[in-house]
């Protein structure tokens, strides 16, 4: 039986990619290496804990030893561990510089220098907030994979940096990597600091929604469901040492993304509250994914809006106990 490596398999993505693994191919088994840090949280896969065909691992991917022994046996990697809020990397950028960047640079040196070499598939999963931001307003063209990159948060640069490190493992030393760049995304299990689920929990208990400044910065919102699939089509089907944009073409405000959630939910408006913009806020995201259309036979296809938002905002609903448990302290997150 295949295994594979998922790297932060208990945050966002990872949990809902590592479930999707898990359903639609019974034949592949998962292992789970995370650091449980605030946002990775053993609730989001303790569904799995009973599947023989599923193992948890808690280590740091900046620690060789710990990648090491997790990819021993392993077939391939899909990486998403990563320090990912841009707020959190304004207050200290350094977590991100070690997590991201030495991160993966530390995964790649085990995989390439491991027990079990083989010339696995190794998948970074990237961002589209590498390339930097675009102007407001039509006459721009999204970003291609050939954009430069232009990262213009701590963020941004720890991923940049993690990128060419991928890039330099597949050029020096002929490690089979392929990388993906998705948009932001929507969906169950995203921690209540990210924009999506802020507005819908502070929304249900009738709280004032903070917007940064005008709240016209445009994001691209694809379901976490479309991105599971973009990197698993990634992993079968991707080219190696190519990139893959993972749009879904779904460009809206935040103005209007809050907007949506109020008459989901129906609640007036004037709950919005304009907060002083942060630095160096990007203005608008949007991706050309015609290379993972064309390449990979990926479409996006659960991130039509406003189905995609409504489906999120029914599933913080019915789990209000999932929020408030990742919100209250947790002893996951203290020094093993």
């Amino acid at each position: 039986m295949p295994k594979i490596l998922v790297t932060g398999g208990c945050g966002f993505v990872g949990c809902n990619l590592i479930r999707m693994i898990l359903q639609d191919r019974p034949d592949t088994a998962v292992r789970n290496l995370d650091a449980l840090t605030y946002s990775g949280r053993q609730i989001n896969v303790a569904e799995f804990s009973g599947d023989p065909r599923y193992e948890f691992r808690r280590g740091d991917v900046a620690d060789l030893r710990a990648c090491r022994e997790a990819v021993e046996g392993c077939d391939a990697v899909l990486h998403l561990a990563a320090e990912s809020h841009v707020d959190r990397s304004i207050q200290d950028p350094r977590p991100f510089a070690i997590s991201n960047t030495l991160g993966t640079q530390t995964l790649l040196e085990a995989w390439r220098t491991g027990p079990s070499r083989h010339g696995g598939r190794f998948v970074h999963v990237s961002t589209d907030e590498v390339y930097g931001d675009l102007p407001l307003g039509g006459g721009v063209a999204p970003f291609t994979e050939d954009s430069p990159r232009r990262p213009r948060s701590a963020y941004a640069a720890s991923k940049a940096g993690a990128e060419h490190f991928a890039d330099a493992y597949h050029e020096t030393f002929g490690l089979n990597v392929v990388q993906t760049r998705g948009c932001n995304n929507l969906g169950p299990y995203q921690f209540p600091e990210k924009l999506v689920p802020v507005l819908i929990t502070r929304a249900m208990r009738g709280e004032r929604l903070p917007l940064y400044g005008d709240g016209e910065h445009v994001r691209d919102w694809m379901h976490v469901d479309d991105h599971c699939r973009g990197i698993l089509a990634a992993l079968d089907r991707g080219a190696s040492g190519r990139t893959y944009n993972l749009g879904a073409g779904q460009e809206r405000s935040n103005l209007e993304v809050a907007r949506a959630i109020l008459d989901t939910l129906g609640q007036s408006e004037d709950l919005i509250k304009h907060v002083a913009d942060r630095p160096g806020h990007d203005r608008r995201y949007a991706l050309d994914s015609t290379r993972a259309r064309d390449e990979l036979g990926w479409e996006p296809s659960d991130s039509a809006w406003p189905t995609a938002l409504h489906r999120t905002v029914r599933w913080y609903k019915d789990n209000q106990a999932w929020t408030d448990s990742v919100l209250a302290p947790s002893p996951e997150t203290r020094e093993p």
